[in-house]
């Protein structure tokens, strides 16, 4: 079989709920459901479900309320985004084995494009096989795998047979792969535009790629016609992308039930600072400005943004900023989100950590805490007491003032 172009694309099953069974083996064969809210009901969203809580008709972005009237027996956690990085690196990881063009979509899906790698490892097929064999017994997770000639097709294709599925599409057989399934099959392709073109007659991938192009260009526009048509008929171009540094970082906590004390308060936006250092430390990168996100009961929210002379990534200095803008933003109603997160992104590498606001005993302390927190999650140790607040170029004093839902 010739591949002028081989794409693999790995989504990992059921993945938060995956991860939560292997960390607690009492709970594997169960069915389980990690909600971001926790378990109130009144504002609960289910971020993850097992196959378990599946056959029951529970799946993401569900009200966390009706999935536990549907599945009265599952097991409902909160949402651990440590342990969830930790075992997406380890999957990475080897996907990085087979090609350095990894492209990771989010913690639990990334494309590869492995046509180098066919001349030294073989067919494609070969290789999504292999991958999602050692992703099983190294990291003791299950995946599925897509093979196409495009990140699109591979997408559809991994889908089609969790878990642990594996379909291959060929070069040229991307049409007639596509041409059978529901419309809704398509990335990108959202419940308004599915509307539209069930209004045409069209449910399947298959009669929208045959319909007249120009029918389609009244009704939905020169773009968007001429992109779905070429999508429904396996087209895409787009290139696996290795990611550079990221735009921003940030961490953001919805409340079980609305927070009123400002020490509690305090405490979290630490936790999401510490959070956020982290992961500014892990990518070796430096952030220029720190923002403040905050949510009243009302759903009414506000942002907050401070620019530091030097980028920063400690602990101490990340919490200084966000304490402040806390402080400086906060009417004493009671808070429903609180979030803190940084912009303005730069290699750490190109900076005197000697010259930064964070003294070097503060870095040694970062990276120590960072390997406790790989290794024991929530229950490592973390900063204590309220630092001292430092000078800040406070700008945009209030970004954002609108009646918007949780994100």
């Amino acid at each position: 079989m010739q591949w002028p172009r081989a794409v693999i694309h790995v989504d990992l099953d059921a993945f938060y709920a995956s991860v939560e069974q292997l960390r607690r083996p009492e709970l594997r064969g169960r069915a389980v459901i990690v909600g971001g809210g926790g378990d109130d009901e009144r504002r609960g969203v289910v971020s993850a479900a097992s196959y378990e809580a599946r056959k029951f008709g529970v799946h993401s972005a569900m009200p966390l309320g009706r999935a536990r009237r549907l599945c009265p027996h599952a097991v409902v956690l909160p949402v651990d985004f440590t342990a969830y990085r930790k075992a997406s690196s380890e999957v990475f990881a080897l996907a990085r084995q087979l090609t350095p063009q990894v492209e990771p979509v989010s913690l639990d899906e990334a494309y590869l494009d492995v046509t180098g790698s066919i001349a030294w490892l073989g067919p494609p097929e070969q290789m999504a096989t292999g991958l999602r064999d050692r992703i099983a017994n190294v990291c003791h997770l299950d995946a599925s795998c897509g093979v196409a000639t495009s990140k699109l097709v591979a997408k559809v294709a991994s889908d089609l047979r969790k878990p642990r599925g594996m379909v291959v599409v060929p070069a040229g057989e991307e049409a007639a792969f596509l041409a059978p399934l529901p419309l809704r099959r398509l990335p990108g392709l959202g419940p308004a535009a599915e509307r539209q073109l069930a209004g045409l007659g069209l449910a399947t991938l298959g009669a929208l790629a045959a319909y007249p192009i120009a029918a389609l260009r009244r009704r939905l526009g020169e773009h968007a016609a001429t992109s779905l048509s070429e999508r429904a008929r396996g087209i895409d171009r787009s290139p696996v992308t290795v990611p550079e540094r990221p735009k921003s970082v940030s961490r953001e906590e919805t409340f079980v039930t609305d927070v009123l004390q400002r020490s509690e308060l305090h405490r979290r936006l630490r936790a999401c600072s510490a959070d956020v250092g982290r992961q500014l430390r892990r990518g070796g990168w430096s952030a220029r400005t720190a923002t403040l996100k905050l949510r009243y009961a009302d759903f009414t929210t506000h942002s907050r943004q401070a620019t530091w002379p030097t980028p920063q990534h400690g602990d101490t200095v990340l919490a200084e900023a966000a304490l402040r803008l806390f402080d400086g933003a906060w009417s004493g109603e009671p808070v429903r989100l609180l979030g803190m997160g940084v912009s303005g992104i730069v290699d750490a590498a190109q900076l005197d950590l000697f010259d930064a606001a964070g003294a070097p005993r503060d870095t040694r302390l970062d990276h120590t805490l960072d390997a406790l927190r790989e290794r024991f999650g929530k229950a490592a140790p973390r900063r204590g007491g309220a630092p001292a607040l430092r000078d800040l170029d406070f700008r945009g004093e209030d970004l954002r003032a609108d009646g918007e839902g949780d994100d």
